[in-house]
């Protein structure tokens, strides 16, 4: 194989890459605008309509979205236990 060539696959596989970059973010901010409980479950809803496979990803960033939520609404603590000092 050549090296322009190889340059030309590697420049491809970039760009593919930063596409769907770009459209995985696109897709989360999307979902994060989903917030209250009606949303999530008429989302839910939608969802259960299809199959794991098709829904995969977004249930995944929904999951993500939902741990983070979690995380950063919870008591902030300083260290092992809880202990504030």
């Amino acid at each position: 194989m050549q090296f322009t060539t190889k340059l030309r696959d590697a420049r491809t596989a970039l760009a593919n890459r930063r596409t769907m970059r770009v459209a995985h973010r696109r897709l989360a901010d999307e979902l994060a605008s989903f917030r209250t409980t009606a949303e999530r479950a008429e989302l839910d809803q939608l969802l259960s309509r299809h199959s794991n496979e098709e829904t995969e990803t977004i249930r995944d960033i929904l999951y993500r979205q939902d741990t983070v939520r979690l995380q950063t609404s919870s008591r902030q603590t300083a260290g092992m236990g809880g202990y504030l000092g």
